[in-house]
């Protein structure tokens, strides 16, 4: 099933939104990645030859079926460059180029799941290079994930394959060349991938 939209919620770890300098939402913080910015099961994750710092932000994503329930998930890296974002903020731009280039959310094989509510007790980690650099149980969300389907939902035109990120904790940081990068939700799937910078082609410009 194709990936049209992946809506993503920032700031609902407070850790996070505390490292990122900001104070959590009232309401959910949706924006949107790209679809096709999406890879599934892939063991490399590349980044593009123009970016300068590509964070890494592990998140639990949830896929709407064609019933519009949730029914899979799995462990996804909502991969940003912190610079262009940074940028873009000072100047009230989109994040866009921040969150949208290709290869931006690198998502693990999809598992089953009864229901939401059998989440909450899961937790979430991240490894670069065997260092844990991300680890928060998803009881710490702000917004939980049934409360954020339901947000989704109601004001959004959401499609059956979209994806929702749910949000990552403290301890983002960025990515190299070389790196092993390792994420996990403790008990439901595991995955890993390299990390290649990609080569700039002998007429590339700067971004």
């Amino acid at each position: 099933m194709m990936i049209r939209n992946i809506w993503a919620v920032g700031r609902n770890y407070a850790d996070h939104a505390k490292e990122m300098g900001s104070e959590p939402t009232a309401s959910p913080m949706i924006f949107l990645k790209a679809g096709s910015s999406a890879t599934v099961n892939a063991m490399e994750l590349t980044l593009p030859h123009w970016t300068t710092e590509v964070h890494h932000e592990v998140e639990l994503a949830l896929k709407f079926s064609s019933q519009m329930k949730i029914m899979e998930c799995a462990v996804a890296l909502d991969l940003t460059e912190r610079n262009l974002q940074t940028q873009a903020k000072k100047e009230g731009k989109p994040w866009t180029m921040a969150k949208s280039f290709d290869g931006a959310c690198p998502v693990s094989a999809f598992f089953g799941i009864k229901s939401l509510e059998a989440l909450k007790d899961l937790e979430i980690r991240l490894w670069v290079n065997e260092e844990l650099r991300q680890q928060a149980s998803f009881r710490q969300m702000i917004f939980d994930p049934a409360y954020l389907v339901d947000y989704v939902i109601k004001h959004f035109p959401v499609c059956a394959g979209d994806l929702l990120l749910t949000g990552t904790p403290a301890g983002v940081g960025p990515l190299q060349d070389g790196d092993v990068v390792k994420a996990e939700i403790r008990g439901e799937i595991t995955h890993s991938w390299r990390v290649v910078k990609e080569k700039p082609p002998k007429d590339a410009t700067p971004a």
